[in-house]
């Protein structure tokens, strides 16, 4: 699986745990927004990565299938520190055209998440699906 280009912006990378993907984002000047805190659009940006990347496990390869964003919701629960941060996604439903993903980032433990996101999918099954009628 590969990641978009701005995840090379965010130094994000995968890392394969127990079968399953998670994205993991470095710290630095790259990600930081008020002083010795983590910068929300970048807790955004990792969970939609570790969204696109749990529906992309659930359906197949984004080459047979495209998907398009239909609405995001986050909620930020706490600062992010300046530290490693990992994130999540898990596929709540997959239907035939939309898909809803709940992502969940923490540091250091995954049962106190700094933001939870959830994101409605449109999947595009056919050639080209995702723009024509």
């Amino acid at each position: 699986m590969r990641l978009p280009p701005y995840a090379e912006r965010l130094q994000a990378v995968l890392e394969l745990e127990q079968g399953r993907h998670r994205v993991i984002m470095a710290a630095g000047p790259h990600v930081t927004g008020r002083p010795g805190f983590l910068h929300g659009g970048a807790i955004s940006g990792l969970l939609e990565l570790a969204a696109f990347v749990a529906l992309y496990e659930a359906i197949g390869e984004p080459g047979t299938i495209r998907v398009k964003p239909i609405n995001v919701t986050i909620d930020f629960r706490k600062g992010g520190m300046l530290t490693k941060t990992i994130a999540r996604g898990d596929v709540i439903r997959l239907g035939t055209r939309i898909a809803n993903v709940e992502a969940t980032a923490w540091q250091p433990e995954s049962k106190k998440p700094i933001a939870v996101a959830r994101m409605n999918f449109l999947i595009g099954r056919e050639q080209g699906g995702l723009n024509r009628r």
